[in-house]
């Protein structure tokens, strides 16, 4: 798991944070420069959609007798795609939840 996105998307909320509380954003060690959030999520999305296409694919040509197909292969891209999907899920339900609770705030 590629875990670049995450510490990017990390060091947006962490900056935000810190403008929303009025402190200046300290840039932490890992960030080289600002990433935009809006970016980061799209990126994200496509990788996950990039993986599901890709075992879609696969999956395709074994059902079609392709003999270049690894069984073994195929069942764990159809995995990993899966495991993906719910975790861009989990992800969207947190922000959702965040989305939600600064709206219930009474400034």
């Amino acid at each position: 798991m590629d875990t670049n996105g995450i510490e990017q998307m990390l060091s947006v909320l962490r900056s935000t944070a810190a403008q929303a509380s009025g402190k200046s954003a300290e840039p932490s060690a890992g960030s080289a420069g600002v990433t935009d959030f809006s970016e980061v999520l799209k990126n994200s999305i496509d990788k996950v959609n990039e993986t599901q296409q890709s075992a879609n694919q696969m999956a395709e040509k074994l059902a079609a007798g392709d003999t270049s197909q690894n069984l073994h292969e195929v069942m764990i891209a159809l995995q990993t795609a899966s495991v993906s999907f719910q975790e861009m899920v989990q992800v969207r339900n947190k922000l959702v939840t965040a989305y939600q609770d600064m709206m219930n705030m009474q400034v």
